[in-house]
């Protein structure tokens, strides 16, 4: 029975088409299963603003990995998708897009924007769903949501009305990270440091009622001098011991200034004199707290010194650093400036120099909530994979900070608290109140601040699910299986959804934390727009096809560690995917058997297997093992190699190689009709069976293939590849003696190989051969019809004899058997004596290594025995090899 398969795949379409049968049929919402566990996964939601690069390419491909291995081992699977409203991004594109316009949101208003900021989600927010469906994601699309839709609004007023009953949420006046660009206050995750070059700048604060004595400041900020309210010493330096009594003047703004004595304060750090800015400096800030300091702010929220900065009002930070490095080198108080290199905050999102600045501001106390975290994670409820990030995990939440949640924004969920203009009662309420709860006015305000983007994000492990209420999926569905991430967000959402978890559900969100690397290029820089070396994988889909994205990504990914992409990275992709095409194609075009009752071997069909059937079966069957157990430890890319290497070498190279007679015009005198048939059943069954294998990494291509093999069976394989039983390791076919003796087939098939490639003797050329054994009843014996195959030899002989010898010319040495061909082939001696110098120094470091590795004492008390053994095994038969190199190296040098 004929199978048609174009000539060429064509990703495009197998790719469109099936895709939209897909979602149609909802092969992707959770079975009915309730015998076995579900399997869950969480999409980190991208931003509402994002586009698919090549990060959410190796993110979202691990994920769908996952998914549809589960699915296939017919557990309920729901792999949740959603997108985040990412409220400073969000807001910043909104805003530019008026500013084409010449407007400001505060042209607008805060509704008429928040109505533009819709409007704009609307139109272009479903962007990266559309391009994650390209990557072939399964995601239950039924069940998308969105940060800020209604029950995720619900759960977020829920969220902190209830930490806020139980005294978790405060408000406060704090240091905080500001971006001036951004206008809005960061958290500590959202202000991530660079090393930057700087400059120290020591400054002489004059001593009041003195006419020459100062003290010496440095500061890496000369601009936030004019907010400093005192200096501060360590209360041990005697050095200073007569200054506590005295006043300072500060310069440029002559402002009294006192000297406190602080613990805090470094005596072996500089002079052991430190100014102190309580409202720019969080340091300082506690110092101020400790000693009932003036806090005096001189910045506007964009940067810019304030009224309370005199002479330098108006301008920028940096452009009045500089006047005031000026002003201070003219009065004669600039002592030096040395080269600074030091650690700066930076918005996450734009990049600006964030500004430490003291702001009244809501915060979660982390304390409490981190020690669950702490605990379950000790006690290995939730894992991280690999290992290494644990210990930075339990770092972060031992050391953890109180989190800021207010932004000074518009776009996000606006913090459910009404101040009443009366009484100024703080109302909070999980719904609007329109009346004051203490004094009963209607004259409220709601706070102007929304909450944090990842206060929404941190609950998305149950939120997406029901919560508040106890929904079905709820039940069912949490706590979640595995998440997948980067490590760039442990503090920002790893770490808190644990918390939260913990806090409102009482259970870890999920059990295991995958941690992949990072994208970098081919010289190890991180992949970045502003640098320009990205990959668009949207434009590598284009070229090659999901399918060769997806296999080349895992690859080249080891478990956790970064990625190494260059264009040329995605032809281990696209040649995969032509192999399995052409092999598929090469079968079905030669394809004699009527339609069979099943795919599965038959106990009589098992009993009439030749040699090499048994080896194929045998490797099909390890590598189902191998690929489950890469599944099983998160070792993505082992899973895609071991496919790689049984498909590409043991079937394509070896086993179609192999049995090609049998199934072409030129074996058709060679074998009956049922060996045939059977040789035809073995291949389809090792195909189906790699098909599925393969299809949790190339969904698309082994989908469309394996609609195909649909045809030839009459049993019913069900819908859908994607729905199919995955593989089961069947234990009783994996027969070593098969694998050894066709691994020794495949040796000297290789060594003829070369031989013909060192003497340039054409494939079609036909070669005699000579096998020279170790013992009369070596198996090789037995491989005599493969070996004239492989090798394409008119003959094979078996010699022992010196006579014999003389009309054959060595090629090889191997384990059991030496190789040689007729003397009277056209042979290039000279570089056969270069092969067989090149072996016998390889054999002969080989031996050296071995015998100093068998005299040491150290290896030979502690080494188990049959490892001992193994090694001595091993020299014994280095040390034939070296003689027959040897022997062989004499002759050649006879003949030149």
């Amino acid at each position: 029975m004929k199978i048609e398969l174009d000539k060429i795949y064509k990703s495009k379409d197998v790719e469109t088409r099936w895709y939209k049968v897909w979602e149609k049929s909802r092969y992707f919402c959770p079975n009915e299963n309730l015998d076995l566990d579900p399997f869950v996964i969480v999409i980190p939601p991208p931003n509402v603003t994002g586009i698919l690069h090549m990060g959410h390419a190796l993110n979202n491909t691990i994920q769908d990995i996952l998914t549809r291995w589960h699915r296939m081992k017919q557990q309920p699977t729901l792999w949740m998708p959603g997108m985040d409203h990412a409220g400073i991004a969000t807001q910043n594109v909104v805003e530019r897009k008026l500013a084409k316009e010449g407007k400001t949101r505060h042209d607008l208003g805060r509704e008429a924007f928040l109505e533009e900021t819709w409007k704009w989600k609307e139109e272009h927010g479903s962007t990266i769903s559309k391009q994650l469906r390209h990557l072939g994601s399964s995601c239950d699309w039924t069940r998308e949501r969105f940060t800020m839709d209604e029950g995720l609004s619900r759960s977020v007023r829920e969220t902190f009305v209830r930490l806020y009953e139980k005294g978790l949420i405060y408000q406060g006046h704090y240091i905080i990270n500001w971006c001036p660009r951004c206008h809005t206050a960061l958290s500590d995750e959202e202000a991530p440091h660079k090393d930057s070059e700087g400059s120290l700048y020591h400054i002489k604060y004059p001593i009041k009622d003195s006419k020459d004595k100062f003290v010496v400041v440095a500061t890496t900020r000369p601009e936030t001098m004019l907010g400093d309210t005192a200096v501060a010493i360590n209360p041990t330096d005697e050095r200073y011991s007569d200054l506590v009594k005295q006043k300072l003047n500060l310069p440029l703004v002559d402002r009294e200034l006192s000297v406190v004595q602080d613990d805090f304060v470094d005596k072996e750090f500089g002079t052991g004199v430190v100014k102190v800015t309580p409202a720019h400096d969080p340091n300082d800030f506690e110092i101020g707290k400790r000693h009932d300091l003036e806090f005096i702010n001189v910045m506007n929220e964009d940067g810019s010194i304030n009224e309370a900065g005199g002479a330098y009002q108006g301008l920028d930070r940096f452009k009045a650093r500089k006047k005031i490095v000026k002003d201070l080198e003219e009065l004669g108080l600039l002592l030096k400036v040395e080269p600074h290199q030091h650690a700066v905050g930076h918005c996450y999102r734009c990049d600006t120099v964030i500004e430490p600045y003291f702001s009244k501001q809501w915060f979660v106390k982390m304390k409490p909530m981190a020690e669950k975290a702490i605990k379950v994670v000790q006690e290995g409820r939730v894992q991280f994979i690999p290992d290494r990030w644990t210990k930075v995990y339990l770092n972060w939440m031992e050391n953890i900070r109180d989190w800021c949640i207010s932004r000074q924004i518009w776009w996000g969920h606006r913090i459910p608290v009404w101040y009443c203009n009366d009484c100024e009662h703080i109302n909070v309420s999980r719904e609007d109140v329109t009346e004051c709860q203490e004094c009963k006015s209607k004259n409220l305000r709601q706070d102007e601040d929304v909450l944090d983007t990842w206060f929404s994000s941190w609950l998305w492990p149950f939120s997406t699910l029901g919560w508040p209420d106890e929904t079905p999926d709820l039940k069912r569905f949490y706590p979640t299986t595995d998440l997948v991430t980067g490590s760039e967000i442990i503090f920002f959402w790893v770490a808190r959804m644990i918390m939260a978890g913990c806090e409102f559900l009482g259970k870890e969100p999920f059990k295991t934390v995958n941690i992949h690397g990072t994208i970098r290029d081919g010289d190890g820089t991180k992949m970045s727009k502003s640098l320009g070396n990205t990959i668009d994988p949207l434009d590598v889909i284009d070229e090659v096809g999901a399918d060769a994205l997806r296999f080349s990504l895992m690859m080249i990914t080891g478990s956790g560690q970064d990625a190494y992409l260059s264009k040329d990275k995605f032809e281990i992709g696209r040649n995969f995917t032509n192999k399995i095409w052409n092999a598929c194609r090469f079968l079905f075009m030669n394809l004699e058997s009527e339609k069979l009752e099943d795919f599965e071997l038959s106990e009589s069909e098992l009993k009439n297997l030749t040699l090499i059937d048994e080896w194929i079966l045998a490797e099909l069957n390890s590598t189902i093992k191998k690929v489950n157990f890469a599944l099983e430890v998160y070792r993505f890319n082992d899973a895609a190699s071991d496919l790689y290497h049984f498909f590409w070498h043991a079937f394509c190279d070896w086993y179609i190689e192999l049995v090609k007679p049998k199934l072409t015009s030129e074996g058709e005198d060679l074998i009956s009709k049922g060996e045939r048939q059977l040789t035809e059943k073995v291949m389809l069954h090792v195909i189906e069976k790699s098909l599925r294998l393969i299809h949790p990494i190339m969904p698309f291509q082994s989908e469309e293939i394996w609609q195909k093999l649909k045809a030839l069976c009459n049993k019913d394989l069900g819908e859908s590849i994607s729905l199919s039983q995955w593989p089961e390791t069947n234990h009783d076919l994996i027969n070593e003696e098969s694998i050894q003796k066709v691994e020794l087939l495949q040796e000297i098939a290789t060594v003829l190989r070369n031989f013909r490639a060192e003497n340039n003797v054409a494939p079609r050329d036909k070669i005699h051969i000579a096998c020279e054994l170790e013992s009369a009843d070596s198996v090789v014996k037995g491989l005599a019809s493969e070996i004239k195959l492989l090798a394409n030899a008119e003959e094979v002989q078996f010699i022992s004899s010196q006579k014999e010898k003389g009309k054959w010319f060595k090629v090889g040495v191997l384990k059991e058997i030496i190789l040689y061909v007729d003397a009277s082939q056209d042979i290039d001696i000279a570089k056969r004596k270069k092969v067989v110098d090149e072996s016998l120094n390889n054999v002969d470091a080989y031996i050296h290594s071995l015998e100093k590795k068998l005299s040491n004492d150290k290896f030979k008390n502690n080494a188990p025995k049959e490892v001992y053994e193994k090694e001595v095994e091993k020299l014994q038969e280095s040390l034939k090899k070296q003689k027959v190199f040897q022997e062989e190296k004499k002759t050649l040098e006879e003949l030149v």
